[in-house]
């Protein structure tokens, strides 16, 4: 149903400006040290002015604090948290060393966020915001980000030497210990490629949903890296100072963020010093098939929520890399699969993976391991995708009693997933005998075998996605586990050999 649309209005009579609150944030004063780099983050508003530390902190010296190059990246290191925040500033403040690709891609990413902020936290239903903030009506506007970005001095082009040297056959893995870092892991270990997985840890307590699988692999695979970093506390201190945000916002259960939505490149951008450190020059990120999408809202185009997940994020990040000299490659191995797909492809391939996989945030430790609460949506959509494959939760950590809990719970309360994905979920579970015909929390079941196979569109062949040497060894192994490939054609999926290019 449409939502109803309020005319373009000056700044004053705009029902928005209530969200409009803080008159400037600076991200200021860059220090630069050989393994640290530290930004002072602060926020000026109508009551007084509020500052926090904003830290990124290497297991290795990955910075020159005298090169400009290195300066340069750590200014974009710590620029990323800001983009959350246009809609909310009148100014946005940088103080470190932009070139004019870099201010380009800020205010373009700043707007885009703001866009995509604007259609998934305010004008659909949002349980952390309160007062008129919880029911602002649609304006279509030519620009949505409030904020003009302001830069401290010119735009000088980085000196030569800002190319990195690279390697294209070093793989950088952005890791979270979830099921599709640890297939893409997989994936490129299997293929001989030298693969380093990257996680970035989290000085909250999301560093738990990382940590079986950090420790696996720091423990068996000596390219395993870690960088820590208190942007979880940056984004809290942010959140208290906005009025139309619950002040117990981190005690409602939620699987969403309050308000932010530009969250992988603040991970992203705080791996590339380890990538240039180690001369590596792709990065793989675990994105899946439902994750690339072009919606509408009541006339205003936008991403779902989901630009930094999607394959446009991956093109744009890596134009911007070309641009810079960079010359990095970011793509995902798993853009033709499903979630379901994922799941199956990682337990049965490759079990001494899945046994540390976590997909829970709000896990709990026991002596050594970490495990999952049992009880959130993420498990219960985890719970009932294995369950549905005859494939034991338990190798993951879920007890007996907990598995029985999430499919109760998966057939009153349902999951978020693609609707094909839940429809073949709630068809598997029902011929298995896992769920009855009155499941209301799932939609009614029905088979959708394009679910289980490599789903590819007609405009693009399937090695635009990935390097060619990296997508004639890893489709065959991908198709070892699917039910076949279709791509999308006249609004029917049709049978296609990814590795022949030709439909059958």
């Amino acid at each position: 149903m449409a939502l109803p649309v309020a005319p373009s209005e000056p700044f004053l009579d705009d029902p928005w400006s209530c969200i409009r609150v803080v008159r400037c944030l600076e991200v200021g004063r860059v220090q630069v040290e050989p393994s640290r780099v530290v930004a002072i983050y602060t926020l000026v508003g109508d009551h007084g002015t509020s500052s926090i530390d904003l830290v990124y902190r290497y297991e290795q010296q990955v910075f020159d604090p005298d090169d400009p190059v290195s300066r340069n990246l750590a200014s974009m290191i710590v620029a990323q948290v800001a983009l959350n925040y246009g809609l909310f500033c009148e100014e946005i403040r940088f103080r470190g060393l932009y070139d004019a690709t870099d201010r380009k891609f800020l205010r373009e990413m700043t707007e885009n966020t703001a866009r995509e902020i604007t259609v998934k936290k305010f004008l659909e239903p949002n349980p952390f915001l309160r007062g008129q903030a919880a029911t602002l009506p649609v304006v279509r506007r030519p620009r949505y980000s409030w904020a003009r970005l302001r830069f401290q001095g010119p735009a000088t082009p980085i000196p030569s030497g800002g190319a990195w040297p690279r390697d294209g056959k070093r793989h950088a893995v952005l890791s979270s210990g979830g099921k599709e870092s640890l297939l893409t892991f997989g994936l490129l270990r299997e293929i001989g490629r030298e693969t380093y997985p990257v996680f970035v840890n989290e000085s909250g307590r999301h560093w738990l949903s990382a940590l079986n699988g950090y420790r696996h692999l720091a423990a068996h695979h000596p390219g395993t890296m870690r960088v820590w970093t208190n942007c979880d506390r940056v984004f809290n201190w942010f959140l208290r100072h906005l009025p139309f945000v619950r002040k117990d916002f981190a005690d409602i259960r939620s699987d969403a963020y309050p308000i932010r939505l530009w969250t992988v490149a603040v991970f992203l951008f705080g791996a590339l010093p380890l990538l240039r450190q180690h001369r590596i020059g792709r990065i793989s990120i675990g994105d899946e098939y439902d994750t690339s999408r072009r919606v509408r809202a009541s006339g205003i185009p936008h991403y779902d929520g989901l630009y930094d997940q999607s394959r446009y994020f991956d093109e744009a990040l890596t134009r911007y890399y070309g641009k810079k000299g960079w010359g990095v490659r970011q793509f995902s191995l798993l853009r033709s699969l499903s979630e379901i797909l994922v799941q199956k492809t990682l337990a049965e391939r490759y079990p001494d993976l899945f046994e540390h996989q976590v997909s829970c945030h709000a896990t709990h430790s026991e002596e050594e391991r970490v495990y999952p609460c049992g009880r959130c949506e993420k498990c219960r959509r985890i719970v009932g995708m294995l369950v549905a494959m005859n494939l034991d939760p338990r190798v993951c950590g879920y007890t007996q009693p907990q598995i029985e809990a999430c499919l109760l719970a998966l057939t009153t309360r349902g999951i978020h997933q693609e609707e094909e994905g839940s429809q073949h979920l709630a068809y598997l579970l029902g011929s298995r005998g896992k769920i009855t015909s009155e499941a209301s929390g799932l939609p009614v079941p029905k088979a959708r075998p394009e679910v289980m196979k490599l789903r590819f569109t007609a405009l693009r062949p399937p090695w635009d996605d990935l390097p060619l040497d990296v997508a004639t060894s890893v489709y065959p192994i991908l198709m070892e586990h699917a039910e076949g490939a279709v791509r999308r054609i006249g609004g029917r999926w049709t049978t296609f050999n990814p590795l022949a290019g030709e439909a059958e």
